[in-house]
């Protein structure tokens, strides 16, 4: 998936989060509900750091490996992708 040219929306970023965590888990995106956690579809710490390892690739932004245990819902995560951008952008960095 390429780097998007503009800065992500929560929107975009939940779609984003459940399309890749679909594909960890071999499931359609439409399956994963944003507001159960994440362990209970059975995502396990090595797709957790794969999780980790994409959204520093596409988004460029480096994030705790822990971050899918600290935030365990699909929309927790993005607003936590969302705050870091904020934070980001602030500090003068970004992509």
């Amino acid at each position: 998936m390429p780097v998007p040219t503009t800065a992500p929306t929560t929107e975009s970023l939940t779609t984003w989060l459940a399309e890749r965590i679909a594909l960890y888990l071999t499931r359609q995106p439409a399956e994963i509900d944003p507001d159960v956690p994440l362990a209970e579809y059975g995502l396990d710490s090595v797709a957790a750091l794969s999780l980790c390892g994409d959204i520093e690739d596409d988004f460029d932004l480096v994030i705790e490996p822990t971050a899918a245990w600290d935030y365990p819902t699909v929309h927790a995560l993005a607003g936590h992708l969302m705050a870091e951008f904020a934070a980001d952008t602030a500090q003068g960095g970004g992509a």
